[in-house]
């Protein structure tokens, strides 16, 4: 597995400090490896290490409360800063309990989970500000290519778009496995994470949601049109039943809702926001007869890659013309807009449009999956294949 340089370079800092170090992501976006290559670090110095995988049937059969973490601790380690590392330790009752414990006994904690009530204001409040977190996501394009060049393949730009950056698909031997790799995943977020631990009556109605939600990716939408939608498709759900759905998969890390802001008003728009998957594949799998999402699926490909390079990122109304990307950094703005192809003149005129009376002074950059360079004298063209080996804007 290749070294995610990226992430651990952030958390490298914190090994020695007594703030709980919190990884959390979507399943098997790779909060497991890191882990476990941070572990390889830290023992290349110490031995008084501790590793425990709640995700391992044989460690929650004898694990099964706070109270036995913090025994098993305790009879294993070694003297001195003892370095524990408890993965996906939100499955266990009481884990809170065992974090503030275990730092007041001379322990390095991290802890990984899937689920954003990791950072609930409970546990939050309890900890009194002593942790830090990091947001792992699904590989991008330059750690799928680097992956596969260690399995000894190559992924094209379009089976990114189609199939996205969740590691382990990789290692199968075709896409039929693939598929069903992915599927089985899906299966598990949706139902385990979400349906059971929020104890979701009304299931069927809620996998339709969360399949609307999931195959309309780079669009944006209300909480009422969502449950206008559904009431038409024969489905009524209430809109505050759709918005805590809605956060139920945000929680899950399974989608981001992106803020959206008007030069008219001047302010955040409430009503709306655009969604954007956490990975392409949890829509390519709602397709049927391969007529895969492309346009969509490469302004969300955007949107992550956008974040990995650390922009804060969110959607710009400039006066009923959308621009998809305000990315932020550093004291840098950059308006972005995205399209699959502007060889075509009306979209051409289109795209270009939306930049219409935006300031001089902040660069302007529209990405499409285009051969031929379309800049102008005030508007920057990246050939996709480009954007997506660079490292910032």
């Amino acid at each position: 597995m290749i070294s995610r340089e990226k992430y651990i370079s952030e958390i490298r800092g914190f090994y020695d400090s007594d703030l709980v170090k919190v990884i959390t992501g979507v399943r098997r976006c790779g909060k497991s490896v890191i882990l476990e290559q941070i572990v390889g670090e830290i023992r290349e110095k110490t031995d008084n290490v501790i590793f425990l995988d709640f995700d391992d049937r044989a460690v929650t059969s004898t694990i099964e409360n706070w109270t036995d973490i913090t025994d098993y601790v305790s009879k294993n380690r070694k003297e001195g800063l003892c370095y524990v590392f408890l993965d996906e330790i939100q499955e266990i009752e009481g884990w809170p309990a065992a974090v503030r414990s275990l730092r007041r006994e001379n322990c390095s904690v991290f802890i990984t989970g899937s689920n954003s009530k990791l950072l609930s204001r409970e546990f939050t409040k309890e900890l009194s500000g002593r942790y830090v977190s990091f947001r792992i996501r699904p590989f991008v394009y330059k750690e799928l290519s680097e992956y596969a060049a260690e399995l000894g393949k190559t992924v094209s730009i379009s089976d990114y778009l189609i199939w996205g950056g969740f590691p382990k698909r990789l290692e199968f031997a075709n896409l039929a496995e693939q598929k069903r790799y992915i599927n089985d995943l899906d299966e598990t977020i949706v139902s385990n994470d979400i349906i059971n631990r929020y104890k979701i009556r009304k299931t069927a109605d809620f996998k339709k949601l969360a399949n609307f939600i999931l195959i309309s990716n780079a669009r944006i939408y209300s909480a009422k049109s969502i449950a206008d939608y559904m009431k038409s498709n024969g489905t009524a759900i209430s809109v505050n039943t759709v918005q805590k759905w809605i956060e139920y998969l945000e929680q899950a890390y399974i989608i981001d809702q992106i803020p959206r802001y008007s030069k008219k008003a001047k302010k955040e728009l409430e009503q709306s926001r655009k969604l954007y998957n956490c990975d392409v594949a949890l829509n390519s799998i709602r397709c049927s007869d391969n007529r895969f999402d492309l346009t969509h699926n490469l302004e969300n490909a955007v949107y992550n890659e956008l974040v990995y390079m650390g922009y804060a990122v969110s959607v710009y109304d400039n006066n009923g013309r959308e621009i998809d990307f305000i990315a932020e950094k550093d004291g840098l703005r950059f308006y972005v807009q995205v399209a699959y192809s502007i060889a075509e003149e009306k979209a051409y005129e289109r795209e270009f449009a939306a930049f219409r009376n935006i300031s001089q002074i902040d660069r302007k950059i529209i990405i499409t999956n285009d051969d031929i360079d379309y800049s102008t004298s005030n508007i920057q063209h990246i050939k996709l294949k480009d954007f997506l080996m660079m490292s910032e804007l």
